[in-house]
């Protein structure tokens, strides 16, 4: 079963922009639907950040009988720490404490089982008997210890798992299967849903007598609740099925159950998807309907967030496609009919933005979700003013989402490896500094060297190109990459105030290294394009992707790229977005780059929209002065009028420096793509890893 994509999906992320004079500075601002996003070049950065003194965002705020020292709220996010039978375990503590530590006033657990036939994923905790109250009474402990507030996010999968998680055939509205996970399900009775309904209830409870702040009802992202409330998975035809009224009685019969059960006074949130996104389903104008009912009912605070598990591109945990604050003009809808707090989300990494947003009326709090993973001590940065010593979040999903979702392992984050390793303990002080020299600037050896460096090595970094940043140079030019670029200038600058210098335009040689003999050497070269035997590959007119990105080609009208991987498929984004006509040859016939993944999403729709040409299955056969010979299905074909070729067909490690350092006895670690060429994620924890060990 395939869910129709509502085009509104793509629009929703890509707002207008227009730019304005402030004084002396030029801002830019989305502006679509009555929501105000100010976006600020980098050459106003230094001007603004004067201007930014974050009132509103650190100002305080009360929601039912809690009042909370600032606006910033770590929203739910599955972590996969959990222990097999619900209960928390000193893994989740530790990290969640640390959390905390870093200023965010309040803090929502990850989803929360009230039942075991609506887990999710094995690790999920659960609240669903006395014997999971001790963990969480240790949790909140832990957080409350550090100043913030904890909420139990209250979840039941409903459709959206599997047999072998639940237990039992997974339970929905109604017996269809969810576009995405497609797992068959069964249709819950009336019986069964007032037996679930008590689940949510007693579930609360057992937060409030755990010591917890409050509870979140997980009515979004295609779980249950939302399950009910959409036209698309509940077509009952008794009380609960039908009419908007209908498909809103369970949600509403779930608040006023966990209500009745906790008190009036006890703070009660609810989280939404404002708009699922997905033709067929329910839209803003359902959840603006909705909102003051679910109030009525209990709801002392609204979690605006948006989409369920077939929106397309994945909007629910936005990549770098999509534009900060995105989601906001749907939190201001709501906010203006709901007279409850609302909290805004939306891959919100910038506090300087959390702030205009709530000073704009947009939301009264302001969910960051990946950047407590990439930085959780964004917040206290924030508050002290050194902004430029925040590590912003990609919005790469590499770490968090896509590692729970697709490797079914725990989360991290792909540029700060100390996430979910907080047990250990940060970098222990070496009583014997040693001299360690990192060949290349690239992730892996940036990574390596703040590692080195904390632990008080005394560290020298040497990158034979006159800039930092290895292969992040190239892969930060497509559109929507610019993130990579901001992580290296984030990574240098924190070395700069180390103390470590970083030697650009000095490539390190044999006589080097004999000469200055480090007491250890950690080879961080990178890797170099694959070049296959293709008669006319050394053409005039055929030119490395890498080299195209970084603006050493001159662009023609016509190109033809050679790979369709991510290298090959964002080059073709690169050049599309000036004008350039594409084609993409790809040997295989499932091209490796998808559509499941966020970014994949994207990167295939704004191609296919900008009309470029995908052909898989197609083996290059020669490359002549003006045109490309292939052979697809059998027969030979021929594209004319070739004005470049750009190949990205693989790299190979560059690690010739190895074999030297042997020879003179010079211990050496090998590391990210120098090694075996992957992704930024190993790049950056393999630096991590052999700056820790030194």
């Amino acid at each position: 079963m395939e869910t129709p994509v509502d085009e509104r999906a793509a629009e929703s992320s890509q707002p207008r922009r227009k730019g304005e004079k402030r004084g002396d500075i030029t801002v830019f601002e989305v502006v679509y639907e009555g929501c105000r996003v100010t976006i600020v070049p980098e050459t106003n950065k230094a001007l603004w950040e004067e201007s930014m003194v974050l009132d509103n965002l650190f100002s305080t705020i009360k929601i039912n009988s809690l009042e909370l020292k600032n606006r910033a709220v770590m929203p739910a996010m599955g972590t996969g720490y959990g222990a097999l039978d619900g209960t928390v375990t000193d893994r989740l503590v530790v990290y969640l404490e640390r959390r905390a530590r870093g200023g965010v006033g309040l803090i929502i657990t990850e989803v929360c089982a009230v039942d075991p036939r609506g887990k999710g994923f094995p690790s999920e905790i659960g609240v669903w008997t006395d014997d999971q109250v001790p963990g969480l009474r240790r949790l909140a402990n832990a957080i409350h210890g550090e100043g913030s507030r904890l909420v139990l996010q209250l979840h039941h999968a409903g459709r959206e798992t599997f047999e072998a998680f639940a237990g039992a055939i997974p339970e929905a509205p109604s017996a269809i299967p969810g576009p995405t996970m497609l797992q068959p399900c069964e249709e819950m009775s009336r019986e069964r849903i007032a037996e679930v309904v008590l689940a949510y209830a007693s579930a609360a409870r057992r937060a409030r007598d755990a010591g917890l702040d409050a509870v979140e009802v997980h009515g979004a992202h295609g779980y249950l609740v939302e399950q009910f409330l959409s036209p698309l998975s509940n077509q009952r035809e008794d009380e609960y099925g039908g009419s908007d009224e209908n498909r809103a009685l369970f949600a509403i019969q779930v608040l006023e159950a966990v209500r009745g059960e906790v008190g009036p006074d006890f703070p009660v949130l609810i989280r939404v998807s404002a708009d699922e996104l997905v033709r067929g389903g329910y839209d803003l104008s359902f959840m603006e309907w909705l909102a003051p009912l679910l109030v009525a009912a209990g709801a002392d605070a609204i979690h605006a967030s948006v989409g369920v598990y077939s929106t397309p591109g994945n909007l629910t945990i936005p990549s770098m496609d999509t534009d900060p604050g995105f989601n906001l003009p749907r939190a201001r809808a709501i906010r203006q009919v709901a007279g409850v707090p609302v909290i805004g989300v939306g891959r919100i990494t910038d506090p300087r933005l959390a702030d205009e947003a709530i000073g704009h009326g947009d939301a009264d709090l302001i969910s960051f979700g990946r950047q407590h993973l990439t930085d959780p001590d964004f917040l206290n940065k924030a508050r002290l003013g050194d902004l430029d010593d925040i590590r912003l979040c990609l919005g790469c999903n590499q770490g968090c989402i896509e590692r729970l979702s697709y490797e079914l392992k725990p989360i991290t984050c792909t540029i700060n490896p100390e996430c979910g390793r907080e047990s250990e303990g940060g970098p222990q002080t070496v009583s014997e500094p040693r001299r360690v020299w990192v060949v290349g600037a690239g992730p892996a050896g940036l990574s390596a060297a703040i590692a080195a460096r904390e632990k008080g090595h005394e560290v020298e970094v040497f990158e034979r190109e006159s800039e930092p940043g290895g292969q992040l140079r190239p892969a930060s030019k497509p559109p929507h990459k610019q993130s990579l670029a901001d992580w290296t200038a984030w990574a240098v600058r924190r070395l700069e105030k180390s103390g470590v210098d970083v030697h650009l335009g000095r490539e390190v040689t044999k006589p080097m290294l004999e000469e200055g003999k480090p007491d250890v050497l950690v080879l961080a070269s990178g890797a170099m394009p694959v070049e296959p035997p293709i008669p006319g590959i050394h053409g005039n007119n055929v030119f490395d992707a890498r080299d195209v990105l970084l603006g050493k080609v001159k662009l023609e009208d016509k190109a033809v790229v050679l790979g369709a991987g991510y290298v090959g498929m964002e080059t073709a984004d690169f050049l599309i977005a000036r004008g350039v006509d594409v084609t993409v040859l790809e040997k295989e016939e499932v091209p490796p780059v998808g559509k499941l993944k966020a970014h994949e999403y994207w990167l295939n729709l704004r191609f296919r929209k900008a009309g470029g040409t995908l052909l898989p299955g197609a083996t290059v056969l020669r490359i002549e002065p003006d045109t490309v010979a292939f052979e697809k299905d059998g027969q030979e074909s021929r594209i004319e009028g070739v004005e470049m070729v750009v190949t990205a067909l693989g790299a190979l490690p560059e690690s010739a420096l190895l074999e030297i350092a042997e020879e003179h006895g010079i211990p050496c670690q090998v590391v990210g793509d120098a090694l075996s060429p992957r992704r930024l994620l190993e790049a950056v924890h393999e630096g991590d890893a052999a700056g820790r060990a030194l």
